[in-house]
């Protein structure tokens, strides 16, 4: 999810549920390091409860951005292990580490010894890389990263290949093995596992939920984000009346409009509304509105309030058209 679920989408996603559990990107532990941390580790208070990614391989590095994640008050900090990326690859990130459970095992001590005792370290990975996929493999890796403190594992029902496939076909083309995560919830009933890929709809979400430990939904939840908006009643038991979407715009404008005054361009915060009236007549204009208007120099939140007035109008316009005898 790198480029989407940063702090202005996590934000957006916070307004529509209360309870659901935020991850941020992907950011790597070289990069908090060497880089601009506060920029880097930035987060809303809104946004509780809200996990830090991070991607890396050094269990020093590790241990150092896990200290820094949970002086800034993240409520998990998780190990990537499953991003089949070139780009993370080269760097010994993500999916590849599946290769090296006891290397993983070691950056989950580190990174406990960093946190302290009241930040959970948790671990994302798939099934299985290449022809590293037997289930015994993958069981030697939830055992051995086990054994380094580490107690819930969030698993991509599908293998990665590392050689021959981009990071979108490995979102679509190996086929979703549910039952593995069953499977390891069995054979390991001491931990904790929730479930992701594939998910796209709440109703495909309840059984999981119910099952295991969670469901992770991700590039769904960006493109409708407005699915998220039954969770806190559906799965937390919450009473009140999940808000319009009309309402959401009008309360992520004086966001948008502190974080502009903060400096930051206004097309990498509206972004993220793009697909807020999915599905709706008239959602083309919305889009079009806010992506010529945010990329222009100097704009502010007035192009947010511009694009809501043009839906508007649209779906007023329908019901006149549609109540018209």
């Amino acid at each position: 999810m790198m480029e989407c679920t940063d702090r202005h989408f996590r934000f957006l996603a916070r307004l529509i549920s209360k309870n659901v559990r935020l991850y941020t990107e992907m950011v790597t532990a070289p990069a908090i390091v060497h880089g601009k941390k506060e920029h880097l580790l930035a987060y809303s208070p809104e946004e509780h409860i809200v996990a830090l990614q991070l991607g890396g391989s050094d269990p020093a590095e590790l241990e150092q951005c896990a200290a820094l994640g949970a002086q800034m008050g993240y409520d998990e900090i998780n190990l990537n292990c499953g991003c089949p990326s070139d780009r993370v690859q080269s760097g010994k990130f993500g999916a590849c580490l599946m290769a090296e459970p006891e290397l993983v095992r070691d950056c989950v001590k580190a990174m406990i010894r960093g946190a302290g005792p009241n930040v959970p370290i948790t671990v994302k990975h798939r099934i299985g890389i290449d022809n590293h996929d037997s289930y015994d493999e993958l069981k030697r890796f939830v055992s051995t990263v086990a054994d380094g403190g580490c107690t819930l594992f969030a698993v991509h029902a599908r293998k990665a290949w590392l050689k021959g496939l981009s990071p979108k076909e490995n979102r679509e083309k190996p086929p979703l093995r549910y039952e593995i995560i069953q499977q390891l919830a069995e054979d390991f009933p001491e931990l904790h596992f929730v479930i992701n890929g594939g998910i796209v709809s709440l109703d495909q979400a309840e059984p999981w939920f119910h099952a295991l430990q969670g469901v992770m939904i991700g590039r769904e939840a960006y493109r409708d984000p407005m699915m998220l908006a039954e969770i806190d009643r559906r799965f937390h038991g919450a009473t009140e009346t999940p808000p319009t979407t009309e309402e959401l715009v009008r309360a992520y404008i004086p966001y948008a409009r502190a974080r502009v005054a903060e400096g930051e361009r206004l097309h990498f915060i509206a972004r993220h509304l793009h697909g807020l009236f999915l599905g709706v007549k008239g959602a083309k204009a919305w889009r079009t509105t806010l992506a010529e208007g945010a990329g222009k120099p100097g704009a502010g939140a007035e192009v947010i309030e511009r694009a809501l007035d043009v839906m508007l109008h649209s779906l007023n316009h329908q019901t006149e058209t549609l109540t018209d005898p």
